[in-house]
């Protein structure tokens, strides 16, 4: 047993990816605030480490004084080399408890601590991506699993589902949000734009993607930002589908819709928009909604995973049927025309993540949740 006496941890945290995103995000706030809670934090990334403004998380972590290593791995032909080096890693210096994020983490990682012999093997699900060739693989790295945390009720139900995880065998842990960056300072300047001033804009945040459903912002464009009116849309973001969207934007006019690439700092965007519209197909729970609430905003979401848990408390203002962009367009119109109307939800939403989706609580709760295995491993 490797457990320092003390009820500290030596925790190997394992993600796909180190570019800022929701779960990079969730991993960089547990391994800082465990670091300085006093457990003994390491951190690997299956991918090459970020560079220039993607390398924001990684900045951090080396700030805190967290070993970051990379297994290097761009693509599908690298993992098997990126596996060793991980179980090397691991060996080099053995852990109490492994916790994995994302698909390729949770299958590499688990493997790579099984062969490390890691007694304590967390996988992290984050989405329920229903991926018919995924889904066996990482059922069956699930089974060598000691635990397995999900984001949200919804994605417990999907890894019960789709990759057989008894629901004994999982927790859910939401994610938590930094309130405070989020709700002070200035707002984005529209003028910079060539918008007005007082714009009133809907807000799409996020990766450029069919499971974004950022067609039906395309389909209801005229109802959100019809012509001559200071309503605009502004959709921030990369990824496949950039070319196409940007070709819209032109066919459309900078008048009414643009995009910005992806920002390494949103919440100046989220404290001046009158909205926040997020069509996904699907989801696990979405951060860019979580940030938009606690910058005091109205969000308008899909019924994908994790909204029940984020919007139940005005689920039929806030949330719509995923797919419909008419209701969609419904919802993001009562703000767009109403600023007092948004401002009122808005605060609502941010009484609500202070009290239920603060960062200590998601901390709180992973920590716990690694005590209790311990606990249950050393009574074994």
């Amino acid at each position: 047993m490797n457990f320092i006496n003390d009820g500290t941890m030596k925790i190997d945290f394992v993600i796909t990816e180190l570019f800022v995103g929701g779960a990079e995000r969730c991993l960089t706030e547990l391994a800082t605030a465990m670091t300085v809670a006093g457990d003994e934090v390491r951190v690997f990334s299956i991918g090459s480490l970020p560079g220039g403004q993607q390398s924001l998380l990684v900045d951090r972590l080396q700030a805190a004084g967290i070993e970051v290593e990379s297994g290097r791995a761009d693509s599908i032909w690298q993992f098997p080399s990126a596996k060793r080096r991980l179980q090397d890693w691991m060996l080099s210096s053995p852990a109490d408890v492994c916790q994995t994020f994302l698909f390729h983490a949770n299958v590499i990682g688990t493997w790579a601590a099984v062969s490390a012999d890691i007694p304590i093997r967390v996988g992290g699900l984050r989405v329920a991506d229903a991926n018919p060739i995924r889904c066996p693989i990482e059922r069956s790295a699930i089974k060598r699993m000691t635990s397995v945390t999900c984001v949200s009720e919804a994605v417990q139900s999907f890894a019960a589902k789709r990759l057989r995880c008894p629901t004994d065998k999982s927790i859910v842990i939401p994610n938590g949000v930094d309130v405070s960056r989020f709700s002070t300072g200035n707002p984005f300047d529209w003028t910079t734009l060539g918008w007005p001033a007082e714009t009133a804009a809907a807000l799409f945040v996020g990766r450029l993607h069919p499971q974004k459903g950022i067609d039906l912002l395309q389909q209801q464009i005229s109802a959100i930002a019809p012509a001559r009116t200071n309503r605009k849309l502004l959709i921030v973001g990369d990824g496949p589908d950039r070319d196409a969207i940007d070709r819209w934007c032109e066919e459309i006019g900078s008048d009414r819709v643009q995009r910005m690439p992806w920002q390494s700092d949103v919440a100046p965007l989220m404290r001046a928009c009158r909205v926040l519209i997020l069509p996904s197909r699907y989801e696990g729970m979405p951060n860019v909604a979580m940030e938009a609430m606690a910058a005091g905003r109205p969000v308008v979401c899909s019924r994908a995973e994790g909204s029940a848990e984020l919007l139940s408390h005005d689920w039929q203002k806030q949330t719509f049927d995923i797919g419909d962009g008419p209701a969609m367009a419904n919802l993001a119109n009562a703000f767009l025309t109403d600023a007092a109307r948004a401002n009122q939800v808005g605060e609502i939403n941010r009484a609500r993540m202070r009290n239920d989706f603060s960062l200590p609580a998601m901390v709180d709760a992973y920590r716990s949740h690694y005590r209790l295995l311990r606990t249950r491993r050393l009574d074994v």
